[in-house]
C-alpha cells in the first residue's frame, strides 16, 4: 500500500464509538443511518480489498487524501468509496479511476484519531458493495456510484445451507490449527447471523491469505451461490496451507526438542562420569596428551622450562577464553617438535651406490661426490653441517637426487619450494601476536618428519624474491650456516632449536641470482645435462617403463626403438634435461592407449619411420644455419640456463663515409664490450696478421648474432667475433666443423670460460668435430667422461694467434707474434 493510505493487515470488528459529527457514544442504534449518497469520494487501496460487514483502521498521511477525509467527515453520510488498484505498486497520487477495479465497498467513518506526525488513523465500517458508474470531475478522485444489496432470502436452500455448514466447519478446523483466527471468529459471531450466507462468505474470504486478484473476484461476485462457492474454495486452500505449516512446525519442534533433550542428557552423563572419575574434561585431556608427548622426547632444559610455564598457565585458563586457544596452540607446537629424536643413519656405501644407480643414469661425478660425503659421515659418526647445492637446467634430476640421498642414508625427506617466496616469516615463523601465526617451514619440516636429522630440500633457491615484509634469502643465512643453525630461533616458538643435524640440499637453475653470502655457505655441485646417448638410456630404463605402466599399457602392446628415441630427442626435445622427452613419450603412449581402448590390439613399435604419425613434424631440424659457412660467419658455443647451445656470429661490410662497427641481436652490455674489444684488437694487430691489408677503409661493418628475440650476454664470444672479422678481411670462410669459445683481451690473451661441459654437449649435438677452448679450461676438460670427448678434436689456446692459425691454416703473409705453445687433445 502506498504510504498515504495504509490499511492494516487484519480487519477489525465494528467499533461503536462517538461519531465525529455527533461527538456522542451509545449502542448499535446510535450508528448513523442516513441514506447512501449517489456520489462518493474514492480512496484507492494497494494491498487487498475490503468486504462488507467488516471494520478496519486505515492510516491517512498528510496530503490530498487527508483533505478528502476531512471533507467526508463534515458530511452527513460520512461515506467514502474504497477501491483496489489494478497494479499493487501503483502510485496512488498519479492514478485515475481507470486504474482501479470498478467494484469496491462503501465505508462509513466511525472514528478519526489524529497522529502526532500529521495525518490521522481512521476507523471505517465496510457496509455495502458499490460499483463505479461514471467518474466526476474535480480535484480529488470521485465518482457516481451504484450500490449492490444482497437479495434477502426468506429461507435458505439446502445447497446454501450445506455451503454455510461447510464454511463454518472449515473455519473451526482453521481455528484449531491457527489460534489467530479465534478473535476474528468471535467478532463475526457477535455481529453476524448464520442465516446470511453472503455475509458468511465475505467473512470466510477475509480470513484467508489469498491473493488480491482472487479476493477482488469474490468481491465482484454478486450472486450469493457463486460467491459462497468461491469462498469455500479459498477457505479450503487456506486450510491445506495451515495444515502444511502446522506439519512443518511440528517437525522442526520435534527436531529441536530431541536435540535439546540429547544435549541435556549428554551434559548430565558427562557430569556424572566426571563425578565418578570415569571421564575428564577437554582441558585435562589436552594437558595429559602434552605430557604423554614429553615422555618420548629429550627436551632441553630451557625449552622444558618454557613448556612447564605455559602448561601451568593453560591449566588455570577458561576453555572459552580467547587466550586459551592461543596458549594451547603454542604448547601443542612446543611439544610436537621431536626434541632429541633422530633417525638411525645407515652408512653402507654399497647400498648407497646401489640406490643412486637404481634411481639415476650417468651423473658419475655427482654420485662419486655423494658417496664421498656418506663415507666421511661413516667415519665421523654422522653427516653434519653440510649444505649441498645442486645447480643445473630444468629436468636433469636435481629433486630426485635429493630423494635418493635421503633414501641411501635412511633419513626422512622433506621438500618445499622457496621460489617466489617474499616473506621471511615463511622461514623464521610469525610472531605469536598475530592472528593465525604459526612457525616457519623449518619447524614445520621437523613436525612432519618427527626427527631432528631429516634431509630438507629447498627447491628453486635462485628464484627467491624480496619485499617490504623482509628478505627470505637473508633469513636463510642463519638456517644454512653450520655455526649458527645449532641455535636457530623461530619467531613463533621463541626457543632455541638445533638444526645442525639436518642435511640441507638446495637446488637452483643458475647461480647468478643467489646472494654471495648465501652461495658461500653451500657446496656447489653442477648437473650439466645429458647427451643423446644418456637420454636414450634414461628413456629405455626409466621413462618408458614408468609411463607405460601409468597408462595401463604393457610391453607387449608398445615398444620404442633406439632410433625412435634418438629422433624424439633430436627433433622434439633438445633441452638439457629429460622433462620434454618424457612429455613426448607420454603423448605417444596416450595415443596408443586410445587405440588399445578401441580394440586395436596389434603391437606398436615406435621407430623413426612412424614417429611423425604420433608427434607430427619435428620441431627442430638442425642447430646449424648453414651447410657451408659463408665468409664472415664464425661458430661459437654458448651456455644458457637450459644447457649449451651453438652461437653463430655473422659479419658483413658495406661502403660508408665513416669506418665504424654496428652490433645487433639483443646483445647484453658484456657482449657489446667483447665486440668492441674484438674490433680494437683486429684494428691494432692487423699488420701482424695481414701486412698487405687495410682496415675497412670507408666501410661500415655490421655484426649480428641470430635469434634476435633471445637476450644474450657474456664475454665468451670474444674470440668468435674476432675470427668473424678476420674472415671478412681475408675474404675466406671458416671451417664448417670448427666451433670456438673464449674471452679475448686487448692484447690477445684468451681467458677461461664457464659451462665447458654444456658447450661440449651442444657441440656434439651440432656435430662439430673440431673445437677451440681456452688453455686454462684444460683441467675442466680432463675431468669430463670419455664418452663426451669421443670423436671431437679439442685445441686449447692461450693467445689469439693460436686461434688464427687453427681457423685459417693456409693464410700467406701472416707474421706471428711470440706465442705460447698450444696443446691439442684428440679423443
Amino acid at each position: 500500500m502506498d504510504n498515504s493510505v495504509n490499511e492494516t493487515s487484519q480487519e477489525l470488528p465494528l467499533i461503536e464509538e462517538d461519531l465525529i459529527s455527533q461527538g456522542q457514544s451509545g449502542d448499535r442504534s446510535l450508528l448513523p443511518d442516513s441514506p447512501y449518497p449517489d456520489e462518493l469520494y474514492i480512496l484507492p487501496l494497494n494491498r487487498r480489498p475490503f468486504f462488507p460487514g467488516m471494520a478496519a483502521p486505515i492510516v491517512i498521511e498528510p496530503g490530498d487524501y487527508y483533505q478528502v477525509l476531512k471533507t467526508v467527515a463534515k458530511s452527513d453520510h460520512k461515506c467514502v468509496g474504497l477501491f483496489l488498484t489494478h497494479d499493487e505498486e501503483a502510485n496512488i497520487y498519479k492514478i485515475s479511476l481507470n486504474d482501479l477495479y470498478q467494484v469496491g465497498v462503501v465505508a462509513r467513518i466511525l472514528r478519526i484519531i489524529p497522529l502526532e506526525q500529521g495525518g490521522a488513523q481512521v476507523v471505517l465500517n465496510m457496509e455495502k458493495r458499490v460499483s463505479i458508474v461514471r467518474p466526476l470531475k474535480g480535484k480529488y478522485l470521485a465518482a457516481e456510484v451504484e450500490y449492490h444489496e444482497d437479495v434477502p432470502l426468506s429461507r435458505l436452500s439446502k445447497e446454501l445451507k450445506a455451503y454455510s455448514i461447510s464454511i463454518i466447519t472449515t473455519i473451526k478446523e482453521l481455528l484449531k490449527l491457527n489460534p489467530l483466527f479465534k478473535e476474528e471468529l468471535q467478532i463475526f459471531l457477535g455481529h453476524s447471523d448464520f442465516t446470511e450466507p453472503g455475509r458468511l462468505a465475505d467473512f470466510a474470504v477475509a480470513l484467508t491469505t489469498a491473493g488480491r486478484s482472487e479476493l477482488q473476484e469474490v468481491l465482484e461476485t454478486f450472486d450469493i451461490e457463486k460467491r459462497i462457492d468461491k469462498a469455500l474454495l479459498l477457505l479450503k486452500k487456506e486450510l491445506d496451507i495451515s495444515r502444511l505449516q502446522s506439519s512443518i512446525n511440528q517437525r522442526i519442534e520435534a527436531t529441536i526438542s530431541k536435540t535439546q533433550r540429547d544435549f541435556f542428557l549428554r551434559e548430565q552423563l558427562k557430569a556424572i562420569k566426571k563425578e565418578l572419575g570415569m571421564e575428564k574434561d577437554d582441558k585435562t585431556l589436552e594437558l595429559e596428551r602434552f605430557e604423554e608427548r614429553l615422555k618420548d622426547r629429550k627436551v632441553p632444559d630451557e625449552v622444558m622450562k618454557v613448556i612447564r610455564e605455559e602448561m601451568d598457565k593453560l591449566s588455570v585458563l577458561e576453555v572459552q577464553s580467547a587466550e586459551y586457544g592461543v596458549c594451547r596452540n603454542y604448547v601443542d607446537w612446543l611439544t610436537i617438535v621431536p626434541w632429541g629424536i633422530q633417525s638411525k643413519e645407515t652408512h653402507d656405501l654399497k647400498k648407497a651406490e646401489k640406490v643412486l644407480n637404481e634411481d639415476h643414469y650417468g651423473l658419475k661425478d655427482i654420485k662419486e661426490r655423494i658417496l664421498e660425503f656418506i663415507g666421511v659421515g661413516k667415519l665421523t659418526g654422522g653427516v653434519k653441517g653440510s649444505i649441498i647445492c645442486l645447480v643445473g637446467p630444468p629436468g636433469v634430476g636435481k629433486t630426485s637426487i635429493g630423494k635418493s640421498i635421503a633414501r641411501s642414508l635412511g633419513r626422512k625427506f622433506y621438500r618445499f619450494s622457496v621460489g617466489g617466496m617474499r616473506d621471511e616469516a615463511e622461514i623464521k615463523g610469525h610472531r605469536r601476536t598475530y592472528i593465525g601465526s604459526m612457525p616457519g617451514k623449518m619447524i614445520q619440516a621437523l613436525k612432519y618428519t618427527q626427527t631432528m636429522n631429516p634431509v630438507i630440500m629447498l627447491d628453486e633457491v635462485d628464484k627467491m624474491g624480496a619485499s617490504y615484509q623482509g628478505d627470505p634469502a637473508s633469513a636463510l643465512l642463519e638456517v644454512l650456516d653450520p655455526e649458527q643453525n645449532k641455535d636457530f630461533l623461530d619467531h613463533y616458538l621463541d626457543v632455541r632449536c638445533d638444526l645442525s643435524n639436518i642435511l640441507f640440499i638446495v637446488t637452483a637453475n643458475i647461480l647468478d641470482t643467489i646472494p654471495e653470502p648465501l652461495k658461500d655457505r653451500m657446496e656447489i655441485m653442477r648437473l650439466s645435462g645429458y647427451i643423446q646417448a644418456e637420454k636414450v638410456a634414461i628413456a629405455q630404463k626409466y621413462l618408458v617403463p614408468r609411463n607405460r605402466k601409468a597408462m595401463g599399457l604393457k610391453s607387449a602392446q608398445v615398444t620404442f626403438t633406439k632410433d625412435g628415441l634418438a629422433q624424439i630427442i633430436n627433433g622434439y626435445a633438445r633441452e638439457a634435461g629429460v622433462r620434454g622427452l618424457e612429455n613426448n613419450i607420454k603423448k605417444i603412449l596416450r595415443k596408443v592407449a586410445v587405440a588399445v581402448a578401441q580394440g586395436k590390439e596389434e603391437k606398436r613399435v615406435i621407430s623413426e619411420k612412424n614417429l611423425k604419425t604420433y608427434l607430427g613434424k619435428p620441431i627442430f631440424t638442425s642447430d646449424r644455419y648453414y651447410e657451408h659457412n659463408p665468409i664472415g660467419v664464425a661458430t661459437g658455443l654458448a651456455w644458457t640456463s637450459l644447457g649449451g647451445a651453438t652461437l653463430y656470429v655473422e659479419a658483413v661490410q658495406y661502403p660508408a663515409e665513416k669506418t665504424e662497427m654496428k652490433l645487433t641481436g639483443q646483445a647484453g652490455e658484456v657482449m657489446k664490450e667483447s665486440a668492441q674489444i674484438a674490433w680494437t684488437y683486429v684494428q691494432s694487430n692487423l699488420a701482424h696478421f695481414m701486412p698487405d691489408k687495410k682496415f675497412f677503409e670507408k666501410e661500415q661493418v655490421h655484426i649480428h648474432i641470430p635469434e634476435g628475440a633471445t637476450p644474450k650476454d657474456g664475454p665468451s664470444a670474444g674470440i668468435t667475433m674476432t675470427t668473424a672479422l678476420f674472415s671478412l678481411l681475408l675474404g675466406r670462410p671458416i671451417d664448417d666443423n670448427l666451433g670456438m669459445t673464449g674471452e679475448i683481451t686487448l692484447t690477445g690473451k684468451v681467458l677461461p670460460i664457464g659451462g665447458l661441459k654444456e658447450k661440449l654437449i651442444a657441440a656434439r649435438r651440432s656435430k662439430l668435430t673440431k673445437l677451440i677452448f681456452p688453455q686454462e679450461n684444460l683441467r675442466d676438460y680432463e675431468e669430463l667422461p670419455d664418452y663426451l670427448k669421443k670423436g671431437i678434436q679439442v685445441h686449447f689456446v692461450d693467445r689469439y694467434e693460436d686461434v688464427f692459425t687453427l681457423a685459417f691454416p693456409q693464410s700467406k703473409g701472416v707474421q706471428h707474434a711470440p706465442v705460447a705453445r698450444k696443446k691439442t687433445r684428440r679423443a
